[in-house]
Protein backbone atom coordinates (compact mmCIF):
# COMPACT_ATOMS: atom_id res chain seq x y z
CA UNK A 1 0.00 0.00 0.00
CA UNK A 2 2.88 2.35 0.86
CA UNK A 3 4.61 1.54 -2.43
CA UNK A 4 1.62 2.51 -4.26
CA UNK A 5 1.17 5.71 -2.92
CA UNK A 6 4.76 6.69 -3.36
CA UNK A 7 4.93 5.17 -6.59
CA UNK A 8 1.77 7.99 -7.44
CA UNK A 9 3.31 10.56 -5.60
CA UNK A 10 6.28 10.11 -8.10
CA UNK A 11 3.84 9.86 -10.69
CA UNK A 12 2.34 13.01 -9.80
CA UNK A 13 5.37 14.85 -9.23
CA UNK A 14 6.83 14.01 -12.66
CA UNK A 15 3.64 15.42 -14.51
CA UNK A 16 3.30 18.26 -12.34
CA UNK A 17 7.36 19.32 -13.14
CA UNK A 18 6.75 18.31 -17.00
CA UNK A 19 3.41 20.47 -16.95
CA UNK A 20 4.77 23.36 -15.62
CA UNK A 21 7.80 23.76 -17.72
CA UNK A 22 5.61 22.65 -20.79
CA UNK A 23 2.98 25.31 -19.95
CA UNK A 24 6.02 28.33 -19.50
CA UNK A 25 7.44 27.82 -22.11
CA UNK A 26 4.16 27.93 -24.70
CA UNK A 27 2.86 31.20 -22.62
CA UNK A 28 6.63 32.85 -23.14
CA UNK A 29 7.11 31.60 -26.69
CA UNK A 30 3.49 33.59 -27.49
CA UNK A 31 4.89 36.51 -25.69
CA UNK A 32 8.20 37.21 -27.49
CA UNK A 33 6.45 35.83 -30.92
CA UNK A 34 5.60 39.60 -31.95
CA UNK A 35 9.33 39.92 -33.05
CA UNK A 36 10.67 38.82 -36.28
CA UNK A 37 14.67 38.74 -36.00
CA UNK A 38 17.09 37.82 -38.91
CA UNK A 39 19.10 34.56 -38.34
CA UNK A 40 21.81 35.49 -40.70
CA UNK A 41 21.86 38.73 -39.16
CA UNK A 42 22.14 37.33 -35.72
CA UNK A 43 24.93 34.96 -36.16
CA UNK A 44 26.98 37.04 -39.03
CA UNK A 45 25.96 35.33 -42.21
CA UNK A 46 25.38 36.31 -45.09
CA UNK A 47 21.22 36.69 -46.23
CA UNK A 48 20.27 32.95 -48.24
CA UNK A 49 18.78 35.42 -50.51
CA UNK A 50 16.75 32.39 -52.58
CA UNK A 51 14.04 32.94 -54.60
CA UNK A 52 10.63 31.38 -53.61
CA UNK A 53 7.04 32.56 -53.87
CA UNK A 54 7.83 34.87 -56.34
CA UNK A 55 10.08 37.01 -53.60
CA UNK A 56 13.26 36.81 -52.11
CA UNK A 57 13.40 34.52 -49.16
CA UNK A 58 15.96 35.12 -46.35
CA UNK A 59 15.67 33.38 -42.58
CA UNK A 60 13.17 36.25 -40.79
CA UNK A 61 11.55 34.11 -37.96
CA UNK A 62 9.66 34.75 -35.43
CA UNK A 63 11.49 35.09 -31.80
CA UNK A 64 9.04 32.02 -30.49
CA UNK A 65 10.70 29.66 -32.50
CA UNK A 66 13.27 29.88 -30.04
CA UNK A 67 10.86 27.72 -27.83
CA UNK A 68 8.62 25.84 -29.72
CA UNK A 69 11.19 23.25 -30.31
CA UNK A 70 11.34 22.85 -26.88
CA UNK A 71 8.17 22.40 -26.43
CA UNK A 72 7.29 19.79 -28.79
CA UNK A 73 10.27 17.95 -27.56
CA UNK A 74 8.27 18.04 -24.02
CA UNK A 75 4.90 17.05 -25.87
CA UNK A 76 6.91 13.72 -26.87
CA UNK A 77 8.39 12.81 -23.42
CA UNK A 78 5.21 13.67 -22.08
CA UNK A 79 3.83 11.26 -24.82
CA UNK A 80 6.16 8.59 -23.64
CA UNK A 81 5.22 8.70 -19.67
CA UNK A 82 1.45 9.54 -19.86
CA UNK A 83 0.10 9.15 -23.45
CA UNK A 84 -2.26 10.78 -25.48
CA UNK A 85 -4.27 11.49 -22.76
CA UNK A 86 -1.52 13.54 -20.79
CA UNK A 87 -0.47 15.44 -23.71
CA UNK A 88 -4.66 16.23 -24.00
CA UNK A 89 -4.91 17.11 -20.89
CA UNK A 90 -1.85 20.19 -21.06
CA UNK A 91 -2.93 21.34 -24.23
CA UNK A 92 -6.27 21.98 -22.63
CA UNK A 93 -4.82 23.68 -19.61
CA UNK A 94 -2.35 25.04 -21.82
CA UNK A 95 -5.22 26.75 -24.29
CA UNK A 96 -7.08 27.62 -21.04
CA UNK A 97 -4.10 29.93 -19.94
CA UNK A 98 -3.39 31.28 -23.14
CA UNK A 99 -7.05 32.25 -23.32
CA UNK A 100 -6.40 34.02 -19.80
CA UNK A 101 -3.46 36.17 -21.30
CA UNK A 102 -5.44 37.16 -24.13
CA UNK A 103 -8.09 39.19 -21.70
CA UNK A 104 -5.41 40.32 -19.18
CA UNK A 105 -3.59 41.72 -21.84
CA UNK A 106 -6.48 43.08 -24.00
CA UNK A 107 -7.55 44.69 -20.55
CA UNK A 108 -3.98 46.34 -19.91
CA UNK A 109 -3.98 47.39 -23.44
CA UNK A 110 -7.28 49.35 -22.54
CA UNK A 111 -5.75 51.42 -19.38
CA UNK A 112 -4.82 55.04 -19.72
CA UNK A 113 -1.08 55.84 -19.69
CA UNK A 114 0.40 57.97 -17.26
CA UNK A 115 1.34 61.16 -18.76
CA UNK A 116 5.17 60.99 -17.37
CA UNK A 117 5.14 57.22 -18.90
CA UNK A 118 4.14 57.89 -22.13
CA UNK A 119 6.48 60.67 -23.00
CA UNK A 120 9.24 58.60 -20.76
CA UNK A 121 11.31 57.53 -24.14
CA UNK A 122 10.75 60.16 -26.25
CA UNK A 123 14.58 60.83 -25.95
CA UNK A 124 14.88 57.06 -27.18
CA UNK A 125 12.63 57.42 -30.06
CA UNK A 126 9.16 56.10 -28.90
CA UNK A 127 7.19 59.08 -29.10
CA UNK A 128 4.56 57.49 -27.52
CA UNK A 129 4.75 54.27 -25.13
CA UNK A 130 1.32 53.30 -24.82
CA UNK A 131 1.48 53.61 -28.24
CA UNK A 132 4.20 51.02 -28.28
CA UNK A 133 2.60 49.21 -25.82
CA UNK A 134 -0.22 48.59 -27.99
CA UNK A 135 1.52 48.28 -31.00
CA UNK A 136 3.63 45.26 -30.01
CA UNK A 137 0.75 43.37 -27.41
CA UNK A 138 -1.94 44.10 -29.87
CA UNK A 139 0.10 42.18 -32.08
CA UNK A 140 0.48 39.42 -29.72
CA UNK A 141 -2.91 39.34 -29.37
CA UNK A 142 -3.56 37.61 -32.93
CA UNK A 143 -0.31 35.55 -32.38
CA UNK A 144 -1.99 34.17 -29.41
CA UNK A 145 -5.37 33.86 -30.94
CA UNK A 146 -3.75 31.70 -34.05
CA UNK A 147 -1.83 29.80 -31.25
CA UNK A 148 -5.10 28.66 -29.70
CA UNK A 149 -6.13 27.07 -32.80
CA UNK A 150 -2.75 26.23 -34.58
CA UNK A 151 -1.49 25.01 -31.23
CA UNK A 152 -4.75 22.57 -29.69
CA UNK A 153 -4.21 21.26 -33.51
CA UNK A 154 -0.96 20.25 -33.71
CA UNK A 155 -0.92 19.14 -30.44
CA UNK A 156 -3.56 16.16 -30.87
CA UNK A 157 -1.63 15.84 -34.66
CA UNK A 158 1.50 14.99 -32.55
CA UNK A 159 0.50 13.05 -30.02
CA UNK A 160 -1.40 10.25 -32.86
CA UNK A 161 1.22 10.05 -35.18
CA UNK A 162 3.88 9.87 -32.09
CA UNK A 163 1.48 7.06 -30.38
CA UNK A 164 1.01 5.74 -34.18
CA UNK A 165 4.78 5.36 -34.65
CA UNK A 166 5.22 3.75 -31.31
CA UNK A 167 2.32 1.06 -31.52
CA UNK A 168 4.17 0.09 -34.77
CA UNK A 169 7.82 -0.10 -33.30
CA UNK A 170 7.18 -0.57 -29.77
CA UNK A 171 9.46 0.73 -26.97
CA UNK A 172 12.38 0.88 -29.29
CA UNK A 173 13.33 3.91 -32.09
CA UNK A 174 12.15 7.09 -29.86
CA UNK A 175 13.98 9.14 -32.13
CA UNK A 176 11.61 8.03 -35.06
CA UNK A 177 8.89 8.70 -33.04
CA UNK A 178 9.95 11.65 -31.91
CA UNK A 179 10.94 13.35 -35.23
CA UNK A 180 8.17 11.85 -37.38
CA UNK A 181 5.43 13.59 -35.19
CA UNK A 182 7.37 16.53 -34.91
CA UNK A 183 7.50 17.01 -38.85
CA UNK A 184 3.73 16.60 -38.99
CA UNK A 185 2.81 18.98 -36.52
CA UNK A 186 5.30 22.12 -36.62
CA UNK A 187 4.11 22.07 -40.32
CA UNK A 188 0.94 22.90 -38.89
CA UNK A 189 2.17 24.95 -35.98
CA UNK A 190 4.22 27.16 -38.34
CA UNK A 191 1.53 28.16 -40.94
CA UNK A 192 -1.76 28.51 -39.58
CA UNK A 193 -0.50 30.73 -36.70
CA UNK A 194 1.31 33.28 -38.51
CA UNK A 195 -1.83 33.42 -41.53
CA UNK A 196 -3.40 34.27 -38.54
CA UNK A 197 -1.51 36.62 -36.98
CA UNK A 198 -0.21 38.32 -39.60
CA UNK A 199 -2.16 37.56 -42.46
CA UNK A 200 -5.45 38.35 -41.10
CA UNK A 201 -4.51 39.71 -38.14
CA UNK A 202 -1.72 42.65 -39.27
CA UNK A 203 -2.59 42.48 -43.32
CA UNK A 204 0.84 41.22 -44.30
CA UNK A 205 0.96 39.95 -48.05
CA UNK A 206 0.61 36.31 -48.02
CA UNK A 207 3.69 36.04 -49.97
CA UNK A 208 5.71 37.07 -46.69
CA UNK A 209 3.71 35.12 -44.34
CA UNK A 210 4.05 32.26 -46.12
CA UNK A 211 8.24 33.03 -46.42
CA UNK A 212 8.43 33.38 -42.64
CA UNK A 213 6.48 30.40 -42.18
CA UNK A 214 8.87 27.80 -44.48
CA UNK A 215 12.05 30.11 -42.55
CA UNK A 216 9.70 28.98 -38.69
CA UNK A 217 9.13 25.51 -40.46
CA UNK A 218 12.74 24.66 -41.38
CA UNK A 219 14.25 26.53 -38.32
CA UNK A 220 11.95 24.08 -35.94
CA UNK A 221 12.75 21.08 -37.75
CA UNK A 222 17.09 21.68 -37.64
CA UNK A 223 16.36 22.79 -34.13
CA UNK A 224 13.99 19.64 -33.22
CA UNK A 225 17.29 17.15 -34.83
CA UNK A 226 19.31 18.89 -32.88
CA UNK A 227 17.72 18.38 -29.52
CA UNK A 228 16.94 14.89 -30.31
CA UNK A 229 19.71 13.35 -28.26
CA UNK A 230 18.92 15.32 -25.69
CA UNK A 231 15.55 12.65 -25.25
CA UNK A 232 17.73 9.76 -24.33
CA UNK A 233 19.41 11.89 -21.21
CA UNK A 234 16.16 12.71 -20.12
CA UNK A 235 14.47 9.50 -20.63
CA UNK A 236 17.41 7.52 -18.41
CA UNK A 237 17.31 10.67 -15.80
CA UNK A 238 13.30 9.67 -15.86
CA UNK A 239 13.93 6.67 -15.62
CA UNK A 240 16.58 6.48 -12.34
CA UNK A 241 13.56 8.56 -10.52
CA UNK A 242 10.32 6.18 -11.18
CA UNK A 243 11.98 3.48 -11.27
CA UNK A 244 12.51 0.60 -13.85
CA UNK A 245 9.37 -1.23 -12.96
CA UNK A 246 7.32 2.55 -12.68
CA UNK A 247 8.89 3.49 -15.36
CA UNK A 248 8.31 0.42 -18.32
CA UNK A 249 4.55 0.50 -16.56
CA UNK A 250 3.49 3.80 -17.41
CA UNK A 251 5.11 3.81 -20.37
CA UNK A 252 3.01 0.28 -21.47
CA UNK A 253 0.23 2.00 -19.91
CA UNK A 254 0.73 5.23 -22.08
CA UNK A 255 0.28 2.98 -25.69
CA UNK A 256 -3.10 2.29 -24.60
Amino acid sequence: MTENILQQEKKNRLFLLLGFFFLSNAIIAEMIGTKIFSLEDTLGLHKAELKMFGGIFNFDLTAGVLLWPVVFIMTDIINEYFGRKGVLRLSLITVGMLIYVFITVYLAMGLKGATFWINSQQGAGLANMSSAFNAVFGQGLFIILGSLVAFLVGQVVDAAVFTLVRKKTGQNLIWLRATGSTIVSQFIDSYVVLFIAFYIGADWPLMTVLMIGTGNYIYKLLMALILLPVLYPVHNVIDRYLGKELSKRMMQDATR
